[in-house]
């Protein structure tokens, strides 16, 4: 999904603009200490000699499109067998896309990623089906996922995580010049070409071993 300059600080339910980020990936959450909720969301082997980055966005078609139709050849060929060390970003693209990614963080983080693919391969139905709530629907997901709506709603409240998550998108997107979603990029290296086939994916990390 291609998007203009957008930088959000959510104060309360409303997404207002944020000028200035600095561009550096260390950064200070705003989240208690021991709060792990922003930690990296990592598959794969830590001794993998490529890392792969996507930034992604739960209500981009094009990232669920990523995902149904590259990604589990990605896992099968590359992840699971220690080819590839892949690396979940959030890039909430709206506050639906912002409300899901604060779920998924409040997960433990060996849920996270399964989480994140059960949203995207059932994106239509959750998100852009026909007289639903994209809250409420979230709201069936997540309990699921055994997020009770008790759990839902704290999550929903949490205003810390929801900066935490909107500061980073803002600063990513800055400092990598994020134009679309999914952004991908392999060994800290731009790869704009992968998403258009499994082929091109692996061709690019062959390049990059």
């Amino acid at each position: 999904m291609t998007l203009g300059r957008r930088a959000f600080l959510i104060a309360g339910p409303t997404l207002v603009a944020v000028t200035s980020l600095p561009s550096a990936f260390a950064e200070d959450t705003g989240l208690p200490a021991g709060d792990t909720r922003m930690g990296p969301r990592v598959l794969g082997s830590p001794d993998a000699k490529v890392q792969v980055d996507e930034w992604f966005s739960l209500t981009c078609s094009h990232c669920a499109h990523f995902a149904q139709t590259i990604f589990p050849q990605v896992k099968a060929n590359l992840i699971d067998t220690g080819k590839i060390r892949y690396r979940y970003h959030d890039f909430p693209l709206d506050q639906v896309a912002l409300l899901a990614a604060m779920l998924a963080r409040s997960l433990p983080a060996d849920r996270y990623a399964p989480f994140v693919d059960d949203l995207l391969s059932t994106q239509d139905q959750w998100a852009f089906a026909q007289n639903i709530d994209p809250v409420q629907e979230l709201k069936k997901r997540a309990a699921m996922a055994g997020i009770s709506a008790a759990e839902f709603d704290k999550i929903n409240a949490d205003n810390a995580l929801r900066e935490a998550i909107v500061n980073r998108q803002d600063r990513d997107g800055a400092f990598l010049q994020i134009q679309g979603t999914p952004y991908f990029r392999i060994n800290d290296a731009p790869a704009p070409d992968v998403v258009s086939s499994y082929d091109a994916f692996a061709k690019a990390v062959a390049k990059a071993s």
